[in-house]
């Protein structure tokens, strides 16, 4: 039986028995010659994780920072290069003035607690979104995570924070007009690679991957123009309880696809 029969035996027996599996049985079908180079996750279901076992939401964000740490020793070890986590969008403002304020201090505990641990391991920290809007306290914190692993080389760890997708774009656009208007660029030089260096992700490649937890079936304004050709994986698993063997599940799952990216394949 070839590989690809073996992975086919392998997904109708974790359908049905997923217990059985450990993350050692799932490294044994990963193709190491297609792992994808950049995964964005949409970590949800922090808040609904906490309800359900009445507790307040907080307690799931907390719960979260755990998830957070095996997926990034995951992307460590089969060689992901980017990891972009949706920590903080513009719209989670809107949120309870005490919910807001435990995320910003849980931010700063985090970064506090991992930067140095983050530094050994060769991991760089990077962040996108209009990070001057957050607390004091959090932006000095995150600025100084950023400073200290920013010769690293293993892996990014790109945290999205005060981000949203709309405003990016817009503030792309604005960026480009106004250096027309300067004359460092002209209208015909614009096309997708020129717009793109005007993204905060500029350096970065696009997503080849996008994992959205909880069960929800939207971006909620997460990296819009970088996502045009990525896969998505969607679970029911609440953040919290997202581990290692997800992120596994995952990219089998990615690497069965098959991309065409418009085209076909003869």
């Amino acid at each position: 039986m070839g590989r690809r029969g073996w992975l086919d035996l392998f997904k109708d027996k974790w359908k049905k028995n997923p217990v059985k599996f450990t993350k050692e049985d799932l490294m044994t079908f990963l193709d190491k010659d297609k792992i994808p180079q950049h995964v964005a996750i949409i970590m949800d279901g922090n808040g609904r994780w906490a309800q359900s076992r009445g507790l307040p939401r907080v307690a799931g964000h907390r719960a979260g920072v755990e998830s957070i740490r095996d997926v990034v020793k995951l992307a460590k070890e089969i060689g992901i290069k980017v990891l972009t986590l949706y920590a903080f969008s513009t719209e989670n403002w809107k949120r309870s003035n005490q919910e807001v304020s435990s995320l910003m201090k849980l931010l700063q505990e985090f970064l506090r607690k991992e930067t140095h641990e983050l530094h050994k391991e060769n991991i760089r920290i990077t962040a996108v979104g209009n990070l001057d809007k957050l607390p004091s306290f959090a932006y000095q914190e995150l600025q100084n995570s950023i400073k200290l692993t920013e010769k690293n080389d293993r892996l990014v760890l790109n945290l999205a924070l005060n981000y949203g997708a709309r405003q990016e774009i817009v503030e792309a656009v604005a960026g480009i007009a106004g250096d027309i208007q300067k004359g460092r660029i002209s209208i015909q030089q614009i096309d997708e690679e020129l717009f793109s260096s005007y993204l905060s992700t500029k350096g970065l490649p696009d997503p080849e991957l996008l994992i959205r937890t909880s069960g929800e079936l939207r971006l909620s304004n997460f990296l819009l123009w970088q996502l045009a050709y990525t896969e998505f994986w969607i679970t029911s698993i609440y953040w919290p309880d997202f581990r290692e063997i997800h992120l596994l599940e995952a990219i089998l799952a990615y690497q069965k696809r098959d991309r065409r990216f418009g085209g076909i394949n003869l």
